[in-house]
């Protein structure tokens, strides 16, 4: 029996809202069935002509603390491989703006200051362990990926972690991840796949600081038209 359409739009209202990305994580893992259930879940995702492109690595226990020392080591010696390259000036505009206004945000909540080289390496380091989460994904796309297919793995991220949040499973999408993709092949075996990024999962560490940052959304003005 379906759901009244009111009862789908309030949980999908909640849902959607109340996802966001957790940055301090406790160290309890997620039951392998939860898990499994979410990744599965996931799979659903739409994808141009079904093709779902996605491949996913899931890291935890003892697997998931030697690839946080494999990127933070590689980090320290400068051995970044990026396969969809990042350059300065990629945001311009409005979206630089807004960027610009949710560094300040989470670096004001973090007590560090943009001088403090330091401490936003120190905080990078943490990035690189997965903000202490307990699981990380790896979300990995076709050698020949081009930008159809691009979006159809940012239609699973996304699927992904709203799947996690309805689960009651905190998690952040890291972009730092992926620019470390040579590291992260060598240390799960995957060949001839390009790393889109990692999702960094667990429980959120409700007691932390930077869990209570948020940030607001453009007005929907700023982004969409109507046409009739």
């Amino acid at each position: 029996m379906s759901l009244p359409t009111v009862d789908l739009a309030e949980s999908a209202d909640r849902l959607i809202r109340g996802r966001r990305a957790i940055r301090a994580f406790r160290p309890d893992e997620v039951p392998d069935g939860t898990i499994r259930a979410v990744f599965e879940l996931a799979g659903h995702a739409p994808s141009n002509s079904n093709t779902q492109p996605w491949h996913v690595e899931v890291v935890s226990g003892a697997a998931r603390d030697r690839l946080a020392d494999a990127l933070v080591t590689a980090h320290a010696e400068g051995r970044t491989s990026v396969d969809f390259p990042y350059r300065d000036g990629l945001f311009q505009g409005a979206l630089q703006s807004r960027r610009a206004d949710f560094g300040a945000r989470l670096y004001a909540t973090l007590g560090i200051a943009r001088d403090e080289t330091d401490l936003l390496e120190g905080y990078n380091t943490k990035s690189l362990r997965f903000y202490g989460a307990p699981h990380v994904a790896m979300l990995f796309a076709p050698n020949n990926t081009e930008a159809r297919i691009a979006a159809d793995m940012g239609i699973y991220a996304q699927t992904l972690m709203l799947a996690m949040t309805a689960h009651g499973i905190a998690s952040c999408p890291q972009a730092l991840l992926s620019f470390y993709a040579d590291t992260v092949r060598a240390e799960l075996g995957v060949e001839d796949r390009k790393l889109l990024m990692g999702i960094s999962f667990g429980y959120a560490d409700d007691t932390a600081a930077v869990n209570s940052v948020r940030i607001p959304r453009a007005d929907l003005s700023e982004t969409t038209r109507f046409h009739r």
